[in-house]
């Protein structure tokens, strides 16, 4: 599977590896192109996977802030929940395509 974004692939993963979590399909850290993603100071708290940080995405001068987002310390309990450490994983928004 792969997300894109502006004709841009920024991420390809083998459907194996990826984490599918309340509809949205979350990328192993290391098969993330790092060069499209930028740190934002955006943060989020969900009551069960607990405080997510966000990456801007940014491809051809285009940029989708916060489009992208991860946990890096799992709220205790939410790893046995979804049944796989999670920590570190991405996901995005639909504006950035996901597809096989």
């Amino acid at each position: 599977m792969k997300a894109t974004y502006n004709n841009q692939i920024i991420v390809e993963a083998d459907q194996g590896e990826l984490i599918k979590i309340e509809g949205n399909w979350y990328f192993p850290p290391d098969s993330i192109n790092r060069e499209y993603l930028t740190e934002s100071n955006q943060h989020t708290t969900c009551f069960w996977k607990g405080e997510a940080n966000y990456y801007h995405v940014t491809v051809d001068g285009e940029t989708f802030e916060n489009g992208a987002w991860y946990y890096a310390q799992p709220k205790d309990g939410s790893i046995e929940r979804v049944g796989k450490d999670f920590t570190g994983y991405v996901a995005f928004y639909p504006q950035i395509t996901v597809s096989d």
